[in-house]
């Protein structure tokens, strides 16, 4: 079973995301997802200041299997990608909830949030989604 710790909201598409104490959403994609595309070996990141809405495509991850679509959480301005994955997206591999972040982006309704699914929400899709 992957790991889906119980601190961040998920996405039906398999995205998580967490708040940080400056009030800045973190997104990633989850065990699971990393799991299911395999080592990946590319990541085009968002442009900063790009304004997305939530489901909006943001980015594409690449791995040696399939290209695979991120999905904004919630809508917001790019602020920040992770450079790191220019050089080593197998951070999202080895380290999905950490160091392999995908992009940062200002709420602009962290209401929103409360939409998305917590850890119990998400563990119960996945199961139903194995079906």
């Amino acid at each position: 079973m992957s790991k889906v710790p119980s601190e961040l909201r998920y996405t039906q598409t398999h995205e998580w995301i967490r708040m940080e104490d400056d009030g800045m959403l973190v997104v990633g994609i989850t065990d699971h997802a990393q799991a299911q595309l395999g080592e990946l070996v590319f990541a085009d990141l968002p442009d900063v200041g790009t304004s997305v809405n939530a489901s909006d495509e943001v980015c594409v991850i690449e791995s040696v299997k399939a290209a695979s679509d991120v999905y904004s959480p919630v809508s917001g301005k790019i602020m920040e990608v992770n450079e790191d994955l220019e050089e080593a997206p197998g951070l999202v591999n080895s380290d999905p909830y950490g160091d392999g972040w995908l992009f940062k982006i200002d709420p602009n309704d962290p209401d929103e949030l409360s939409e998305l699914l917590d850890a119990e929400g998400y563990n119960e899709y996945m199961e139903e989604d194995e079906d």
